[in-house]
Order: structure tokens, then C-alpha cells, then sequence
């Protein structure tokens, strides 16, 4: 039986991949800062809560030596805990920079470097980071959080070089807009007191990426890439999925600069209709 370790499975994402994983037959090991809130997940058998904040190593560490002293290895590890800070950059505070980047990427420097020695003395291991489509083509108000999955996907596919000699996979899972709460509880809104030049651009095109989420599937989709990233035996890289995300991705290849964000504008700086 394999085992996989999940960041941030108390919800979403996350807590779906947990579940999808489980049924399949994997020794799951969903991880989050505050398990003993977690009521759903504690109910399944081959499912271990652990607590791991990723912006702390001892707890990284404690969780990775638990884990291993439990069930002997681990077989693969996905990083999915992080959150979107969304608004006019000029808006954020130096602590909500900080923060957004010591989550989304410091986070999985973290946890990546701390399963290595297990997985290159195993000679096998897989590295499963949850980026975003968003972490290849942009929209507009989300530049903090595009700038951490852009650095996620240029370190993967750094990373999975230096890695392949020692039999450890890396993949890259790009979901495009999901029904989550990402669009709403996990999401940190830039505000200052006094800025208001951005307002009209921002009541403008929010509306419209809320409204993505919305219509968007729901995290099952992402769970079950996930899965076929953890046991494909090739060498793919990149796992796009959900919605439009690989037709954009395709698209953002194929057309200059200039159409593909104008086709971004064309749609997010849409009037909503009246109702």
C-alpha cells in the first residue's frame, strides 16, 4: 500500500485529494495546521491527521518523521496548502507580501526539502506542487499571487532536472478556476485607507472572477489529476486541468502577447449585466 503526504488538507482541494486517495487505497497523510478541528477526515481509516504548518520547519519535520515511523515510507507528497491575496498591488501591506510568498512558494521550499533525503535514499519518490494556470498566464488584481505560482512552476521544472537521476519525479498541477473557497474565506482582499484610485477598476473586474469561481467545477477534478500524477510512470511534467485552463494554456503558446491580454480584458473588464 502507498502513502502519500497532503498539505493543507483541511479543505478544498486539499481535503477532497485526502479523500479521493483514501477510497483508492492509498495511506493518506493529510496534514494541516489545526487537525483537531477536522471531524470529517479523522473518520477514515487509512487516513492519519498530522499537524504541519509549512512556514514552520520543526512541525515540517515532526510531521515527515511521524509519518515514516508509521507506515515505514512515504511514497509521494502533494503541496496544496496556500491562499490567493487579490487586489491592487499598490494596496498591499509589506506583512501581506511577505506572507503570500512565504506561504505559496517558501512554503513548498520547505517541505520539499525536507522529504528529499527519504526519497533520494528510497531512490523513488514523487514531488506533486499545486501551482495554477495562473502560474503561466495572468489576470488582472492577482499579481501577488500570480508571482508565487510563476515561481513555483520555474523552480519545478528547475527542480525535476537535479532530481531525475536519483528516480524522483516532479509534476506540476495547474487547475484553472475551482469551486473552492478560495474565492471567498481563504482569500486575503488588499484595502488602504485612502487609496481609492483603483475602486472603479476593481468593482469592475471582481464581480467577473467571482463569477469564474462560481461556474467553475468543483475540487474532485484537481484530486483526481493529482492521482494521475501520482502513479503515472512517465516523465510528464505539467497537469493542466479544469475548466478552460488547458485551452488558455494552449492559447497563451500560440498568440502574441498583446491578443491573448486583450482576450483576458475582453472578458474580465466586462460590464456585469443588470439584473
Amino acid at each position: 500500500m502507498k502513502t502519500i503526504l497532503i498539505t493543507g488538507a483541511s479543505s478544498g482541494i486539499g481535503k477532497v485529494t485526502a479523500q479521493y486517495f483514501a477510497a483508492k487505497g492509498w495511506q493518506v497523510i493529510a496534514t494541516m495546521r489545526k487537525p483537531e478541528a477536522e471531524t470529517e477526515l479523522s473518520k477514515v481509516s487509512n487516513i492519519m491527521l498530522l499537524p504541519l504548518d509549512v512556514l514552520k520547519q520543526d512541525s515540517i519535520d515532526l510531521a515527515i518523521s511521524t509519518a515514516i515511523s508509521k507506515f515505514g515510507r512515504i511514497d509521494a507528497i502533494v503541496n496544496n496548502a496556500g491562499y490567493g491575496a487579490v487586489g491592487a498591488f499598490e494596496a498591499a501591506t509589506t506583512d501581506q507580501v511577505q506572507r503570500q510568498f512565504d506561504t505559496n512558494v517558501f512554503g513548498v521550499f520547505n517541505v520539499i526539502r525536507a522529504i528529499l533525503p527519504h526519497f533520494r535514499a528510497n531512490k523513488a519518490g514523487t514531488i506533486i506542487n499545486v501551482a495554477s494556470m495562473g502560474g503561466r498566464i495572468t489576470f488582472p488584481l492577482y499579481s501577488l499571487y500570480h508571482g508565487t505560482k510563476w515561481a513555483v512552476e520555474g523552480f519545478s521544472e528547475s527542480l525535476a532536472f537535479e532530481l531525475r537521476e536519483h528516480g524522483i519525479m516532479v509534476r506540476i498541477i495547474e487547475p484553472g478556476a475551482i469551486k473552492t473557497d478560495f474565492y471567498h474565506r481563504s482569500m486575503d482582499l488588499f484595502s488602504k485607507p485612502g487609496l481609492t484610485a483603483y475602486d472603479n477598476y476593481t468593482d469592475l473586474v471582481m464581480p467577473n472572477m467571482q463569477q469564474a469561481g462560481e461556474d467553475a467545477p468543483g475540487p474532485i477534478v484537481v484530486a483526481q489529476a493529482i492521482y494521475k500524477a501520482a502513479t503515472d510512470s512517465g516523465n510528464k511534467l505539467r497537469y493542466p486541468v479544469g475548466g478552460a485552463a488547458p485551452a488558455l494554456l494552449v492559447l497563451r503558446r500560440l498568440i502574441p502577447d498583446s491578443w491573448f491580454m486583450g482576450i483576458v480584458r475582453m472578458v474580465v473588464e466586462k460590464k456585469a449585466k443588470k439584473k
